[in-house]
């Protein structure tokens, strides 16, 4: 893991508010030490951050994902050390290195005609790290939570695991968009199509889709390839809870029979502050539930949370509490 930025105790100090009396994730919540290896360490999860906006910005997006890391760990820190939350099984693993490929990007002008091209290299290179950190993670049978950074992170998520197992990995993406575009230069746009091209995705699954913001060139490719299925949330809406929960565990039951990773983006969820927000989606505790019933399933491989814009929230602290209690609900002993 060339490019990891390990966590240190000092480093969770930084995030978390001291009370007397009290005891809060961050005064218990483990790091790596210098002279121990991940193999060695007996927690199952291991947390790891990607704070850039590379991709989002060479999707011509709005950035601020980058942020969302720190916001994250600031919550999640500060959270209670009680009877209903012991941190033993959790690695606070650190962050992969961002600072130079998002200072080179910076250097970029958008009406550069190669600007495609040479936005595309730096998130390749990005894909190189990611990739690299996951593969050394999923490789001695832990279970990676990752909090993004931008959807492009998806191409790096799938090959680390894929070349860990050795084998395509099957997916579930809860998302606004498919992220299929075209293999073009490198974007948050088509993390999932890269993946397909290079055989590291097998079945995918796509739930909870607009379709407002789905061209007809990518609905058409969806329905050409056998290996993908997905749902519409303007469809979902309409169904009975009875419906609803019939497609559900007949998609879930098609997907995570074989390795796979689950994918969440923030833009996915009503009014959450994301690159993409949006006034209609998925509740927070809809998806709550979600996450809960797929972390439950042996096969899961890794879980990518992404595309969360501090930037954009609408309250102070909403995007940092909301991923620390989605991650919560991940690794809370039931």
């Amino acid at each position: 893991m060339t490019h990891l930025q390990p966590y240190t105790q000092e480093d969770l100090k930084q995030h978390t508010r001291w009370r007397w009396g009290e005891t809060k994730l961050g005064q218990s919540l483990a790091t790596l030490d210098a002279d121990s290896s991940l193999q060695e360490h007996t927690a199952r999860f291991v947390l790891l951050g990607i704070p850039e906006d590379i991709g989002v910005r060479a999707n011509y997006g709005r950035p601020g994902t980058a942020k969302a890391w720190k916001r994250f760990m600031d919550a999640f820190c500060n959270i209670q050390h009680n009877r209903h939350f012991e941190p033993d099984n959790i690695l606070v693993l650190g962050t992969i290195a961002c600072q130079d490929l998002t200072a080179e990007a910076d250097q970029l002008q958008t009406d550069d005609p190669f600007f495609p091209n040479k936005i595309g290299a730096i998130i390749k290179e990005l894909d190189e790290r990611v990739s690299d950190c996951i593969r050394a993670i999923v490789a001695v049978d832990k279970l990676p939570i990752v909090i993004g950074g931008g959807h492009n992170n998806a191409y790096g998520m799938l090959k680390g695991s894929s070349q860990a197992l050795h084998k395509p990995i099957n997916c579930i993406n809860i998302d606004a968009h498919t992220d299929f575009r075209p293999t073009e230069h490198r974007h948050s746009g088509n993390g999932f199509s890269y993946a397909r091209e290079t055989g590291h995705l097998g079945r995918y699954f796509m739930h909870g889709l607009h379709k407002n913001y789905t061209s007809e060139a990518i609905w058409k490719t969806l329905v050409a390839d056998e290996l993908c299925t997905y749902t519409l949330f303007d469809r979902w809406i309409e169904m009975s809870p009875e419906t609803q929960s019939k497609l559900w565990n007949k998609n879930i039951k098609w997907l995570s029979n074989e390795a796979f990773g689950l994918e969440l983006d923030l833009d996915a969820i009503a009014n959450m502050g994301s690159s993409a927000m949006s006034p209609t989606g998925f509740s927070l505790e809809e998806v709550r539930q979600m996450l809960q019933e797929l972390v439950a399933k042996k096969q899961l491989c890794y879980v990518h949370l992404c595309e969360g814009a501090p930037k954009h929230e609408l309250f102070p602290g909403q995007v940092g509490k909301a991923l620390a209690v989605l991650v919560s609900d991940l690794i809370e002993n039931k």
